[in-house]
């Protein structure tokens, strides 16, 4: 039976092997990365998936921010990277760590960089707001996507957040 619990009961360690696993070890050089950079993951709705003991995927959700060349600052939650372990891919469970780690952020605006077909079919988000974001790397303008009521529209920088308050 596959227990979802908080990230941040796992080790770092077996997290960081389990994404080798899952993208690769070049993954550190993709535009998602550059804007984690000097924060920490969400605890609360960052999840691992553990099943006999065993660590077999993980969700980690990230604050990010929207600086508008209008001077808005729009707080983002990052979602991503969802990884499985390569032989449980394609079995439910990075859908249902999405899931439950988005109902534990109801209210946030979302973005993700990530296939639409899924994103938009399972969980609602679209690219139909982020056109005039500008991220700090190369990024698929059809995969750079969001979903929530105050996702910002308009030109603007996206970077990584201010850490959480406490």
């Amino acid at each position: 039976m596959i227990e979802v619990i908080g990230l941040e009961q796992i080790d770092g360690q077996l997290v960081e092997q389990l994404l080798d696993r899952a993208f690769g070890t070049d993954r550190h050089t993709r535009t998602a990365y550059r804007l984690r950079e000097g924060v920490a993951a969400l605890a609360g709705p960052s999840l691992a998936a553990i099943e006999d003991g065993e660590l077999i995927g993980t969700i980690q959700l990230w604050p990010a921010m929207f600086r508008g060349e209008d001077g808005r600052r729009v707080p983002l939650v990052l979602v991503g990277p969802v990884a499985v372990v390569p032989e449980r891919q394609g079995s439910g469970i990075g859908r249902r760590l999405v899931e439950e780690a988005l109902e534990r952020v109801p209210d946030a605006a979302l973005m993700l960089i990530g296939d639409p077909e899924y994103y938009g079919r399972f969980f609602g988000f679209t690219a139909d707001r982020t056109g005039g974001w500008r991220l700090p790397g190369p990024v698929e303008r059809h995969r750079l996507l969001a979903r929530g009521e105050v996702v910002p529209d308009g030109a603007g920088e996206i970077g990584p957040g201010d850490p959480p308050a406490g």
